[in-house]
């Protein structure tokens, strides 16, 4: 299920030095990452609780993540059904404030959707690391950091060299790729 389609030279290319004190060794020789797979059903809690909707990849596409990628909040592009791209945030993790014994990657696509998508094919680019996973005090103060990271997503997507990922091949095409950087 992993195909290489960017290679750390395009990497490197596409990210001017400012950007790469962002994140992790770990989290950047992995970006940027695409991932394609089914919306399943998650924990529940996305649009219950915190009130932000989040897609949820199966286990088969979090279990083949290269097992070196740091844990913590991403953001890049999204795609569902092939359809209109748009900017997301992702958790990528055990979510510490509840306490998770599965990892899971759970992505909150930045356009609201006028139905649940569940079943239908996510494909998101990765592009940027926005800090570790943490736990928190309250519910109040998890949802006011989610609130948090996708302002700086939504900031960091608007510079040239993460924008022009919007348009990548990837999302041009019906391949069955899984995953792959």
């Amino acid at each position: 299920m992993c195909w290489r389609l960017v290679r750390s030279f395009r990497l490197r290319w596409l990210l001017p030095a400012r950007h790469l004190h962002c994140c992790s060794n770990a989290a950047m020789k992995h970006l940027p990452y695409c991932c394609r797979g089914k919306v399943v059903r998650g924990f529940g809690r996305g649009s219950k609780e915190l009130g932000i909707p989040t897609a949820n990849f199966p286990e088969d596409v979090v279990d083949s993540l290269p097992p070196d990628l740091t844990t913590g909040i991403y953001y890049g592009w999204g795609s569902v059904a092939n359809g209109d791209v748009h900017k997301m945030v992702m958790s990528i993790g055990w979510n510490p404030y509840y306490k998770n014994v599965k990892k899971s990657v759970e992505t909150h696509l930045i356009h609201p959707f006028k139905e649940d998508f569940y079943e239908e094919i996510l494909s998101v680019i990765i592009v940027g690391y926005i800090r570790p996973e943490k736990s928190f005090d309250s519910l109040d103060s998890l949802i006011s950091a989610i609130h948090s990271d996708i302002e700086e997503a939504k900031k960091r997507l608007d510079l040239p060299e993460f924008k022009r990922l919007k348009d990548d091949n990837f999302f041009n095409t019906d391949s069955k790729i899984m995953n792959g950087h």
